[in-house]
């Protein structure tokens, strides 16, 4: 039997969602006037994969392999970049079949989901318990019962093949092929006085903290805790949200962010050298925000980093203590904190080389939240700059910048990447460029307004001592939880959570925790 989810089924209940209920008149609580817009968020690639494994303990993360590749501008979870196609559709009627064929051939997933012995093929009973249950997590809420009485239907099937699983197995392809599924849906009911504006029900509250800490489906611990009531308040929420964070999970979803953040997601490496790279930004990553809970931006500062032998050869460092791994001085090498990684410093190339106008781009979108115009639509970005005569590559660069109408652009951003160009795309250190000893590297940088550097160290400082990368953390982060960038109702919640996050010491955890016990996080706004 052949279950599919129409396109249009999917694209018109998507539209639904965002449609006014009423617009009842009374005075609204204060989350409600704070509200900002929401959409239905699609999952990831990664959530994808993440909410597979919490349900079916599946690994394969088929997710990657098949969903239509996400955005990542620079995160992967902007709802504004997330349309319906009919690759989608297709990706996931066979994601959906194949994880439900692989969740009834094996016997320990198998006796996961299914709470009950089945007395035949026809147990509408047990199969009842097994759609309310696996139903509830994998939808994020109770099922209705006239939603029950659907997926029960699926029973004359079972019956037919005289085997009690296939009934299960075409509940499972039909649930992991919903939109509810698929996308993250708010609904809310209309708030008196407030029009447009809903307040979110416990479990989409529920959803919305699990998909932003832990990149992955509400446990039913988080679900009972939306059954009774308890996500109401603010502090109700931060307190489930403080839970939260003692999971494993958080480690890794904000590891991602930092990866998407920084640019580190997808490494242009070998495997070995990619793995170790991750595992020295994860460490620091671990280190400042979770074991130690330093002041976060040590993650910019710190002296020391985490290697293993072949990372430690790879940059010319000392070897770690110990062959698994360790941490090392960074001494007097000019490297600091996690820009001197080799995962952020690889991250930012063009043309088999380092970019200087990349990186550029990189520190004023990502580290200072400054946008920049696109290049004029007669410049072609895809072609490295001519140079003239110029024989060095920062010679070529300035010498294309001197152009009239490429002077205005690349001069804000070039000497910014001028003053890393000592690391070369691997993270290594490089006194000149490679095979021209003739073309001795500098590593002098200037960012316009702010001062000079020389190499990542100094433009860690320099960022930090500017003040202007404490409310560019804050965006970023505050971006990835509401899946958008900021608009200006958002403006007054950023403020006050900069604040909040200053008066912490820079404590990142208090930072996520700020966020989500915000008067606004139980509460959406309508597109206007």
């Amino acid at each position: 039997m052949r279950i599919r989810l129409a396109g249009g089924v999917l694209a018109l209940a998507l539209l639904g969602c965002t449609g006014q209920i009423g617009d009842p008149e009374g005075s609204a609580p204060a989350g409600a006037q704070q509200a900002v817009v929401s959409g239905a968020r699609r999952l990831s690639r990664n959530e994808y994969d993440n909410t597979l494994r919490a349900l079916l303990d599946d690994k394969t993360s088929s997710g990657f392999a098949k969903l239509p590749e996400d955005v990542n501008d620079p995160f992967d979870n902007d709802y504004g970049t997330q349309l319906v196609s009919a690759a989608l559709v297709e990706a996931a009627e066979t994601l959906a079949t194949e994880a439900a064929a692989r969740a009834i051939a094996d016997p320990a997933v198998r006796a996961k989901i299914v709470p009950c012995s089945p007395t035949g093929a026809g147990d509408t009973a047990c199969l009842r318990k097994f759609i309310t249950s696996f139903g509830r997590r994998a939808l994020r809420r109770p099922l209705l019962e006239e939603e029950i009485q659907r997926y029960l239907a699926f029973s004359s099937y079972a019956v037919e093949e005289n085997n009690f699983d296939s009934g299960v197995e075409l509940v499972l392809r039909s649930l992991l092929q919903d939109v509810e599924f698929l996308y993250r849906i708010e609904i809310g009911e209309p708030v008196s006085g407030a029009p447009g504006v809903f307040r979110l029900n416990d479990f989409e509250i529920a959803t919305r903290l699990s998909y932003f800490l832990l990149g992955t489906t509400p446990d039913d611990s988080l679900l009972d805790l939306a059954a009774s009531g308890k996500l109401r308040t603010p502090a109700d929420i931060r307190a489930a949200a403080a839970t939260l964070l003692t999971d494993s999970r958080a480690r890794e979803r904000i590891e991602r962010f930092h990866a998407l953040w920084l640019g580190f997601h997808q490494l242009p490496h070998p495997a070995e050298l990619t793995s170790a790279m991750r595992a020295e930004s994860a460490a620091l990553i671990d280190r400042v925000i979770f074991d130690e809970k330093l002041d976060y931006f040590e993650l910019f500062r710190s002296n020391e980093t985490f290697l293993n032998d072949y990372l430690a050869d790879h940059y010319s460092l000392p070897a770690p203590s110990t062959s698994e791994g360790g941490w090392v001085s960074y001494g007097d090498s000019g490297r600091q904190g996690i820009l001197s990684h080799g995962s952020v410093l690889s991250a930012f190339g063009k043309f088999a080389d380092t970019s200087p106008t990349q990186r550029g781009i990189f520190v004023r979108t990502r580290l200072l939240c400054e946008p920049l115009n696109p290049p004029p639509p007669n410049v072609n970005a895809d072609q490295p700059p001519e140079g003239g005569s110029a024989t060095c590559k920062v010679d070529k660069y300035i010498e294309h910048a001197s152009v009239g109408s490429c002077k205005a652009c690349h001069m804000q951003m070039d000497p910014i990447g001028f003053g890393l160009e000592n690391y070369d795309k691997a993270g290594r250190y490089r006194a000149f460029e490679e095979g021209k000893p003739e073309c001795a590297i500098t590593g002098d940088g200037v960012l316009d307004g702010v001062g000079e550097f020389n190499g990542p160290a100094e433009l860690a400082d320099l960022l930090i001592e500017s003040g202007k990368l404490e409310p560019c953390l804050v965006r970023q982060v505050y971006r990835f939880a509401v899946g958008r960038r900021e608009r200006s109702e958002d403006l007054p919640i950023l403020k006050d959570v900069e604040a909040k996050f200053t008066e912490s010491g820079h404590a990142f955890d208090a930072l996520l925790l700020d966020i989500v016990s915000t008067e606004s996080f139980g509460y959406r706004k309508q597109e206007e």
